[in-house]
């Protein structure tokens, strides 16, 4: 979950449950001490730091408070339901919340969710960077972090020391529309570059604060680029839509990272990283499309790039508009299914098409940078799309429930409507998530 959806799960709580009373109890049993702690204190705060969230009960700050820390991991969900009982917990819930005072329900899962006191909060607070979308971020203390590090700009946005909140996919798409390769030392970057990495930070996890997705194509040009770069401009692209250039992957520190080398050249640099960088550089692979369960496509998306669906999807258009071609086996192997799909394809020409003719994209036109943005959400709170709206517009472009890792859940979104169905009500079962076993640990606090 990234920062612009924890920040979601943060503001919904301030208007629902801060100043609230709750039964607290763990159905899983993985959080019995922290509910048994809870239980009857007033919700006076809940905070969000990158990743991280903080609930502040009996107290807001001081020596009273009691701190509860979660951090949803690669999934988890926090569900509140204003009709009681509200949907059975599932095998991965931590926390279940209840007023019925106020006729209102919670459910928490996440990977982690421990209780403390104000330290536990400090201790926290003093290992994160700094945030785009609180209020108290400092983009010059982030600078001097920058000019004393021996980190590459790639590996720099994943730090949670340095960028709080921002994940995979936000920084292929900041980088990619900052200029800025992601092997490019920190230590070399000028300041307007790092200046736009911060501005584009700002931006796009505000508006995925507002929309609740990772819209990273700023809306005039995707009307412009159009398919397959109306949502994302490099992540899971197989060529750029400004300039038709192939799109190269390689990994850092064990994570993709994603690059147009024509729209993010590599400044030619002195720092001792350099050796290392390129030799992950050479190995740099042009990038084959994968079904993303982590940024579905659109169907647009995935009419103009055919290497993003399944076999049995390729099959399927084919067999539907009677393009099956003749002496095309059945069993015939996905490139050549997908050439198929690009043969029966009659739609204009996208720059990728251009690229693989030999002929130039037009560029998009450029334009003066903006001023930066004011960092923080506060006056965007109330304004952001409702968890049911969000999963509304990811359905209209095709998206699955579980993209993006979505942790934000409501009646509506999770298919609770008037009938009062629990479907979908469980978060994902993951290693760290998964109820533990009782028996075993009966059998190991046996005399």
């Amino acid at each position: 979950v990234e920062g612009h959806g924890v920040h979601r799960v943060a503001a919904s709580a301030r208007r629902h449950l801060v100043g609230k009373r709750f039964t607290a109890t763990s159905p899983n049993g993985r959080f019995a001490h922290g509910a048994e702690v809870i239980d009857g204190k007033e919700l006076k705060r809940v905070d969000a730091i990158g990743k991280n969230l903080f609930y502040f009960f009996n107290e807001a700050d001081g020596p009273d408070a009691h701190v509860m820390h979660v951090h949803f991991g690669m999934s988890g969900r926090f569900s509140t339901h204003h009709t009681l009982p509200g949907p059975e917990p599932g095998a991965t819930t931590r926390l279940r919340l209840e007023s019925r005072e106020h006729g209102i329900c919670a459910l928490l899962s996440a990977m982690t969710v421990e209780l403390g006191d104000i330290s536990l909060f400090q201790t926290k607070r003093a290992k994160l960077g700094e945030d785009p979308l609180r209020e108290d971020a400092d983009a010059d203390r982030l600078w001097e972090k920058f000019t004393r590090s021996r980190k590459s700009v790639g590996l720099a946005l994943m730090d949670q020391a340095m960028f709080a909140g921002v994940g995979n996919i936000y920084r292929a798409e900041i980088l990619y529309k900052a200029g800025v390769h992601p092997e490019q030392p920190c230590a070399d970057l000028p300041r307007s570059s790092f200046d736009e990495v911060w501005r584009h930070s700002v931006e796009l996890l505000q508006r995925g604060f507002v929309t609740g997705s990772i819209l990273t194509v700023d809306p005039d040009e995707a009307k412009t680029l159009g398919e397959p770069w109306t949502r994302r401009y490099v992540y899971n692209q197989r060529s750029c839509g400004r300039c038709g250039s192939a799109v190269k992957t390689w990994d850092i520190a064990a994570r993709t990272v994603y690059c147009c080398e024509v729209c993010q050249p590599l400044v030619k640099s002195e720092t001792s990283n350099g050796a290392s960088a390129a030799v992950r550089i050479k190995g740099a692979r042009d990038h084959v499309p994968f079904v993303s369960h982590c940024a579905a496509e659109s169907p647009g998306t995935l009419a103009a790039e055919p290497e993003k669906l399944t076999v049995a999807k390729l099959k399927e258009i084919l067999d539907s508009a009677a393009a099956w071609p003749e002496g095309l086996k059945r069993t015939a192997k996905k490139a050549e299914l997908v050439a198929a799909v690009r043969d029966m394809a009659t739609g204009g020409y996208t720059p990728a098409t251009l690229a693989r003719h030999g002929l130039a994209a037009t560029p998009a036109p450029q334009t003066p940078a903006p001023r930066a943005p004011v960092p923080g959400i506060a006056k965007l709170e109330g304004a952001e799309a409702s968890a049911s709206a969000a999963a509304a517009e990811k359905r209209r472009a095709g998206e699955k429930g579980n993209v993006e890792h979505v942790a934000l859940a409501d009646d509506e979104s999770l298919g609770r409507g008037g009938e009062g169905k629990r479907r979908g009500t469980r978060a994902p079962v993951t290693p760290e998530t998964r109820a533990p076993d009782r028996s075993k640990a009966r059998r190991r606090a046996s005399p």
